[in-house]
């Protein structure tokens, strides 16, 4: 299950934040994302040490607490998504499909000509597009 999604801005600005949890872990999912964007920042900066290639945008793993896995994905303007999920076996497969989908939310939500680049995305239609996509992992995961 999908806990938390954030996308960061290149200069590590909160973009969107969004948690999927009923009680009050927002302040720690927070956290845990803050912290994911030392291991991304690691990933870029030292290729030959943990893999991706330069080309990679799915960052894959980034790393598990006792409670959640988290995810990266780094786009080719240095955007990072994060994806925080509380399963413990997710298929690769299935978190690579869903940053795709992310990602496609996201150009569309910047290609709005009323959004301002690099402030916060508060459209209530991405934020819509973003709990169908979060709803869908849930399901494509568990089956």
């Amino acid at each position: 299950m999908i806990v938390c999604v954030a996308i960061v801005g290149h200069q590590n600005n909160p973009l969107y934040i969004q948690s999927f949890t009923e009680g009050d872990d927002a302040l720690k999912l927070h956290h845990v994302v803050h912290c994911s964007l030392d291991v991304v920042d690691e990933r870029v900066n030292n290729p030959k040490k943990s893999g991706p290639m330069l080309n990679e945008t799915y960052l894959g793993l980034l790393y598990p607490t006792e409670n959640y896995k988290v995810y990266g994905y780094l786009t080719n303007t240095k955007v990072k998504f994060i994806l925080v999920t509380t399963d413990l076996d997710v298929k690769d497969a299935d978190v690579r499909n869903f940053f795709r989908k992310f990602h496609a939310a996201y150009v569309d939500a910047v290609s709005n000509p009323f959004h301002v680049p690099g402030k916060k995305i508060t459209s209530k239609t991405f934020a819509e597009r973003i709990s169908t996509i979060v709803k869908a992992f849930g399901l494509s995961s568990a089956g």
